[in-house]
């Protein structure tokens, strides 16, 4: 129901995302707590800007999510329990800029340094406000064909969204890490030893806030089974199905399985071995892990699965994460630390080359070369098609093609995801099965989810359905 936005496919499930909307306004509420408290703290006036800009910039994160996801949300700025009417897009979107705006402009502009990441890694910056301002403006502007994100006082322009991304290229001391691989656990590592046991070892690993992460959302593997804050679970959705996958890696619920036409896509760019395993070629079933044990609990297998964020194990087939995590009766279910890079350096470079930048071939040139490295890439003229094109390889699995479909126009972006998704075969439950996706549902709900069910009941009626729903 969820992939093909069809009620007809699973018609009891009326609360779809109930759960996820109760958590982002948990969020909303403790940051509007927060906000309404700032003042009378015994801070330094730097402190206070500093802390005001990291908790509007997540508040602007939380609903930039939730209006991409469901158009039609009650906007909060307050820490307030009344039972509010949806706001219209352009009202939330409004507040996400004036955060966003407010963030970019009064948080101290730190340049990035390893030395400055050790001790701030994760904390929204300047810089971060900049970079997800210009993906707020791109996504405004181009699912609601307009020219200009609306703010409380006047309105952002392409121009003034375009000088933001320049000065983070300028001034916010990022860059490129060496080479695409070392971006990821999973393909930057060797064996070794720890002791008698084999061990996964990073190796070539950037590592956490190193200088191309711009943002990131934070894990860390401290929980256990009474205390699970921190832990990467969803992480485990997107591994192989498996008792152990096999070195290097983990055994996870096997969502999210890779369309084979992408694979086609990335043709002879290194990205693609970068980004997904060939379960038959890199897991042929030998040693702990046997496919044909766990194909029959597969939905949608394929033979690809993400590798950027997936499960990871050691030589012997345990777990990575439990062994790394420190508490004792965990499980590779809640043991998993992997951050998500939420902006990478990457995304502020296309982002300025498909706003126009007089550097826009040398921004889109530096990410090509990069991914080809140490060869250089084929040469391709910079156009917003090459731009776009060039996006969905760079951020494969990382949580943006969808909606830089979506901001392409709903009819285009509908008509991209039925040719990439209908009529493509797959096994689940070990039997052939075809994805049956219609262009016209994505139109119907203009690639929106479902208001949960159960918050319409408890608003008595005062939330209302998403159309086509």
């Amino acid at each position: 129901m969820l992939n093909n936005l069809d009620k007809a496919t699973d018609p009891g499930n009326d609360d779809q995302f109930n759960q996820t909307w109760i958590n982002y306004y948990e969020a909303i509420y403790r940051l509007n707590k927060f906000l309404s408290k700032l003042a009378g703290t015994e801070l330094t006036d730097a402190d206070r800007t500093r802390i005001e800009g990291e908790v509007r910039f997540l508040r602007a994160y939380c609903y930039f999510d939730m209006v991409r996801l469901w158009g039609n949300v009650p906007l909060k700025l307050e820490p307030t329990d009344t039972n509010d009417k949806q706001a219209t897009p352009q009202e939330v979107f409004r507040a996400i800029g004036d955060d966003l705006k407010w963030a970019s402009d009064h948080m101290n502009s730190v340049a990035w340094t390893a030395q400055w990441a050790a001790t701030n890694d994760g904390h929204a910056t300047s810089w971060s406000a900049k970079a997800l301002l210009a993906r707020v403006f791109l996504f405004y502007t181009g699912y609601y064909e307009t020219g200009t994100l609306p703010l409380t006082e006047g309105e952002l322009t392409k121009e003034q969204t375009l000088a933001y991304l320049e000065d983070v290229i300028a001034h916010g001391g990022f860059e490129l890490v060496g080479e695409y691989k070392n971006l990821w656990l999973s393909t930057s590592h060797k064996s070794g030893k720890d002791g008698e046991k084999p061990i996964l070892i990073p190796d070539t690993y950037a590592g956490e806030g190193n200088s191309e992460i711009v943002f990131a959302i934070k894990y860390n593997n401290t929980a256990n089974w009474d205390n699970q804050v921190g832990t990467n679970k969803w992480l485990v959705m997107l591994g192989v199905r498996g008792s152990a996958a096999g070195y290097p890696y983990g055994q996870g619920w096997g969502a999210a399985t890779v369309n084979p036409k992408l694979v086609t896509a990335f043709g002879a760019d290194p990205r693609g071995v970068n980004s997904i395993i060939n379960v038959e070629t890199e897991l042929p079933g030998t040693g702990v892990f046997k496919l044909k044990d766990h194909i029959a609990e597969m939905q949608e297998y394929t033979g690809y699965m993400n590798k950027k964020y997936t499960p990871l194990s050691n030589p012997d087939g345990s777990s990575y994460a439990e062994y790394v995590c420190p508490n004792t009766n965990t499980s590779f279910m809640i043991c998993q630390f992997q951050d998500y890079f939420a902006i990478r350096y990457a995304d502020v470079l296309l982002m300025a080359a498909e706003l126009g930048s007089p550097q826009a071939q040398a921004y889109f040139n530096k990410v090509r070369n990069r991914a080809y490295a140490p060869n250089a890439a084929p040469v391709i003229q910079v156009s917003k098609d090459n731009i776009l094109a060039e996006r969905r390889l760079e951020f494969a699995f990382e949580g943006l093609r969808y909606w830089d479909l979506l901001r392409q126009g709903v009819q285009k972006a509908a008509t991209t995801l039925e040719t990439a998704e209908n009529g493509t075969t797959t096994l689940t439950a070990g039997s052939a099965d075809v994805v049956k996706l219609s262009a016209a549902k994505i139109i119907a709900t203009k690639g929106l989810q479902q208001i949960p069910n159960t918050q319409i009941t408890l608003s008595n009626g005062v939330l209302k359905q998403n159309t086509g729903w």
